[in-house]
């Protein structure tokens, strides 16, 4: 993969990008450096989880609910055990660490036991281990024996109101539990939310009037949301460019539409550029809000004839769990101007004009701060400001809590491959 295809996921960490392709089937680093005891006996545990107490919906900022977890080691052998619960369905919105309470206490036939939340993946995740051990440490389960402790989950008043009732599973990253031997519960919330999500599409690409066929591409970058319930924060847009062919200077430009004028958006990456932010409170009575852009080569590009252009659009949370979570693509073909034509107006010259491409996957902390040259964006919904910054386009410091976890999960995607409910988008070209 290239440097340039890498860049069409600005807001994905090197680590979850790398669980994707684990779970795929494709490991990117190497298992002998996480190998499991040579005694250990695959699938050996038998997870099972007791109701809850109280019984009753989970609520913002609420009483929590606590539950037993057991795992059960059903073979004639010693197992280790790497506890792994996966929250699933929750909502349009990714959550943070701050939305959902998490704790996990260990019992009478359970060492003390310490636990974490993360967002491998853009997932919430709970995992624990023996309290002071290293990253990666996992419990010893003795042959017929088994391990219990007290697992407490509640809702963050933070928790998002697009978000209701989650499936909350539990498994081990290591593979020592096998698929038919999961255990989970389902959490009702109170309200009651219709949950949706957020509809990402490009729309009506095609040519722009008045300029030679494919010598400049207009298009709309639409956005609605499905369900219940608002977007508490902003939402940032980061649009990923990948060309056919290489070029030591592309020179793409990017224009919006701005009360009636095209402006052109600058980059200081010439595969990268910031959108207009989403404003906090986006939900499904805001209707379809509509980006107009539109793009062509600007007169330094190093293209010398039409080369297939793709165009990436991924949305994500300001911080805290900055994974993309929505998105669009669209392909097309695009050609540079002839000395004679050009589009009217003629796109204000990016900075890409004379940057070598970057060598980074995600976007320099300058390229969201010149977004800030668009003033608005003239839609079906309110005009907003391309105001902010992506203060987080990798891994955030909440993924440090793993303390090494994280790199087991990106090794060990096999115990996951039977996520098949988790959302993925096609793998791109």
């Amino acid at each position: 993969m290239s440097a340039r295809t890498a860049a069409l996921r600005p807001f994905r960490t090197a680590a979850a990008t790398a669980v994707v392709a684990a779970v795929a089937g494709t490991v990117l680093m190497p298992l002998s450096a996480y190998a499991a005891p040579a005694d250990e006996n695959h699938g050996a545990l038998k997870m099972t989880m007791g109701a809850p107490a109280p019984s009753g919906p989970l609520t913002r900022g609420g009483a929590t609910e606590t539950f037993e977890l057991t795992a059960t080691n059903t073979t004639d052998k010693p197992s280790s055990f790497h506890p792994w619960l996966l929250l699933q369905g929750a909502g349009a919105s990714p959550l943070t660490q701050g939305d959902v309470v998490f704790k996990v206490e260990g019992g009478l036939n359970a060492p003390a036991t310490e636990s974490f939340i993360g967002q491998q993946d853009g997932e919430w995740q709970g995992v624990f281990r023996p309290a002071g051990k290293p990253g990666g440490e996992g419990f010893e389960i003795a042959a017929g024996a088994k391990m219990t402790w007290k697992v407490t989950i509640g809702l963050g008043k933070s928790y998002p109101t697009t978000n209701g009732d989650f499936k909350l599973t539990a498994t081990s990253y290591s593979g020592e539990v096998a698929e038919g031997n999961t255990a989970s519960l389902t959490f009702k919330t109170d309200p009651s939310v219709k949950t949706g999500k957020l509809e990402t599409a490009f729309k009506n690409v095609g040519d722009c009037k008045g300029v030679p066929a494919a010598q400049c591409r207009e298009m709309d970058l639409t956005y609605r949301l499905t369900g219940d319930g608002e977007f508490k924060t902003a939402l940032y847009t980061s649009l990923g460019v990948n060309f056919a062919a290489d070029a030591k200077v592309p020179n793409l430009q990017l224009e919006m539409l701005v009360n009636g004028k095209w402006q052109g958006v600058s980059t200081a990456d010439p595969y990268n550029f910031v959108l207009p932010t989403i404003p906090a409170g986006f939900s499904a009575a805001s209707g379809e809000r509509v980006l107009h852009l539109r793009t062509s080569f600007g007169p330094n590009t190093d293209f010398k004839k039409a080369t297939d252009v793709t165009l990436n659009a991924e949305v994500a949370l300001p911080e805290g769990n900055t994974y993309g979570f929505s998105g669009a693509e669209t392909k097309f073909q695009l050609a540079p101007a002839t000395a004679t034509t050009s589009p009217s107006p003629s796109p204000t010259p990016s900075k890409s004009a004379t940057t070598q491409p970057s060598t980074s996957p995600s976007p320099s902390s300058s390229s969201s701060s010149s977004a800030t040259a668009v003033v608005a964006a003239n839609g079906n919904t309110k005009a907003t400001g391309a105001t902010g910054s992506l203060a987080h386009t990798g891994a955030d410091s909440n993924t440090g809590l793993y303390s090494g976890l994280a790199a087991v999960l990106v090794a060990l995607g096999g115990a996951a491959a039977w996520l098949g409910a988790r959302r993925r988008r096609a793998t791109r070209a």
